[in-house]
């Protein structure tokens, strides 16, 4: 018997955290009739026009349970269509979805996550799944594993294909070892297969394979570009679902604001936003590792992993820096929080937290269509220099700092990245796009000119790094910039970040982030947290 419940779950379709949620929720809401459901304004350039039927049967949305939001399932649909509209008559295109991954050699699964681009496809949360779409008919195909009976008495009700069709109101539902006779009987000229390069990771995209598709022409070069261009721009249903997450993450982030304190451990603070998410908003998921920098950890860029796990007691005089996002449906916030550990900034605080301010505050207003990312990274590395320079830390003329690298030396980072269903999305170096820059500018994760419906992070920062401001000082070109006497205070002050998601409008920039910014902001906000309201209780 053990055997085979090891068996069950090696193959298992969804755990059982997962199956009753989505059962339930799945199946309370259903639409009284036969829905069209197009999106016109992606339809300029489109080849074919394909209607996309929900049939009365199938459920239209999906949600975690009452008081979260309803993802319609038309957002899936209208990205099938968007997508054959790239495409040609004769092409289906093949798509596999993520794996069950154990904890090495034991029988305990990782909680899982679904590939982002066959979540963008259909939205299926279970692992073993392919999915085709037939570009000629527009019928979308799912198929999913074939699972023991024996499934049942571990992990729940087995589903019929016709379940899996009215949960994710697609047109046919297949077991996976049917799926070589089905494409078969399409009889497609030709099987787009998904690989290509993330030039985020470095790693690519994972190409479909099963048994007999060397028996079919298969084209593993044409639908890269297309689905990781067309995941750039976001549809409103998609930036419907991403306010929410926004909003979720930023109502977390102030709970957060409200229970740190000194005395209290960074963790601790992690748990408040891991909580608010996951049982306000049913984020099951958080978008990344949280970073619970506080001190001089706050300039650890990506402080927070396995080596440095949020371990730190946070001291009366620290600045935290939290950069947290949940994730919901597959959608990720980032957003990012500095403030003072006690909830008063000192005048050192307030002089690096306004010049980091003032470049959140520059990109803000010129963000529109039209303007170059790399543009607007200067344009914040301009507007942080001169604050600190009126503050008395840098000498001498912005211009030349930022071509001696001095900009460099206070943010190594970009100004941010393009988000969406990965944190760090795709599209930011597609073959049609401007090249990644050279020297600093290489580190940004896009080159790209602003169009409108792009959801990007907005994150300046300025770190007291000792090993950048050690190769600072011993570099000629760059520490004549430095009032090195002023800097010396703050060696282990730690850093800033102000990490704001936005969507690019048609004539500027929408903040989908809700958070306190301002110092008088922070300070007033915090005036009812944990260090000043005694009558003030988590449950940690």
């Amino acid at each position: 018997m053990l055997k085979i419940r090891n068996v069950i779950r090696r193959r298992c379709l969804f755990s059982v955290r997962y199956f009753r949620p989505y059962q339930n929720s799945c199946n309370r809401s259903y639409i009284p009739t036969t829905v069209l459901s197009r999106i016109d304004i992606f339809s300029n350039h489109s080849k074919i026009k394909l209607p996309f039927i929900i049939s009365s049967n199938m459920a239209a949305t999906w949600s975690m349970g009452p008081g979260t939001l309803e993802v319609p399932l038309s957002l899936f649909a209208t990205n099938r269509e968007r997508l054959a509209n790239k495409l040609k008559s004769g092409q289906i295109v093949v798509l596999q979805g993520g794996e069950d991954v154990n904890h090495y050699d034991t029988d305990v699964q990782y909680v899982f996550r679904q590939e982002a681009y066959f979540t963008w496809v259909c939205g299926v949360r279970e692992p073993g799944c392919y999915f085709a779409l037939d570009v000629s008919t527009g019928k979308s195909y799912l198929f999913v594993p074939r699972l023991p009976e024996e499934y049942e008495v571990w992990m729940g009700k087995l589903h019929a294909c016709s379940d899996f069709k009215n949960i994710y109101a697609v047109d046919e539902v297949y077991y996976v070892d049917e799926i070589k006779d089905v494409l078969k009987s399409l009889m497609p000229e030709t099987l787009l297969t998904l690989s290509g390069p993330n030039t985020d990771s470095g790693l690519t995209a994972r190409e479909a394979i099963f048994n007999g598709i060397d028996e079919f022409n298969v084209d593993n070069e044409s639908l890269f570009p297309i689905i990781a261009e067309l995941r750039v721009i976001k549809t409103p249903e998609e930036i419907a679902v991403m306010r929410y997450v926004c909003k979720v993450s930023s109502d977390a982030h102030k709970q957060v604001m409200l229970y740190a304190k000194p005395g209290r451990m960074e963790y601790q603070c992690e748990s408040i936003f891991l909580d608010h998410c996951y049982r306000v908003g049913g984020c099951r998921h958080v978008s990344y590792t949280c970073i619970c920098g506080s001190g001089h950890n706050a300039a650890t860029l990506h402080y927070g992993h396995a080596g440095t796990p949020n371990s730190k007691i946070i001291v009366d005089g620290d600045i935290c820096l939290f950069d947290m996002g949940g994730n919901y449906a597959g959608y990720a916030a980032d957003i990012t929080c500095s403030f003072p550990a006690n909830g008063k900034f000192t005048e050192d605080q307030k002089l690096i937290y306004e010049a980091v301010l003032f470049a959140r505050d520059a990109v803000i207003r010129e963000a529109k269509p039209g303007v170059f990312w790399h543009e607007m990274h200067l344009t914040a590395n301009r507007a942080m220099l001169a604050h600190l320079k009126r503050g008395g830390l840098l000498q001498g003329d912005i211009e030349e700092m930022i071509r001696n690298g001095v900009n460099g030396i206070l943010q190594p980072h970009g100004l941010g990245h393009l988000l969406g269903l990965d944190v760090h999305d795709v599209g930011g170096y597609l073959p049609n796009c401007p090249p990644r820059m050279t020297g600093p500018l290489a580190k940004l994760r896009t080159a790209r000119q602003l169009l409108a419906g792009m959801v990007l992070t907005i994150e300046p920062g300025c770190y007291f790094i000792p090993r950048l401001l050690d190769s600072a000082r011993n570099n000629p070109e760059q520490s004549r910039f430095f009032n090195w006497h002023r800097v010396e205070r703050f060696i282990g002050f730690g850093g800033v970040r102000i990490e704001d998601d936005v969507l690019i409008t048609d004539d500027g920039v929408e903040n989908l982030t809700f958070v306190p910014r301002t110092v008088q902001e922070i300070e007033e906000f915090m005036s009812n947290g944990s260090n000043f309201n005694k009558e003030l209780k988590f449950n940690v």
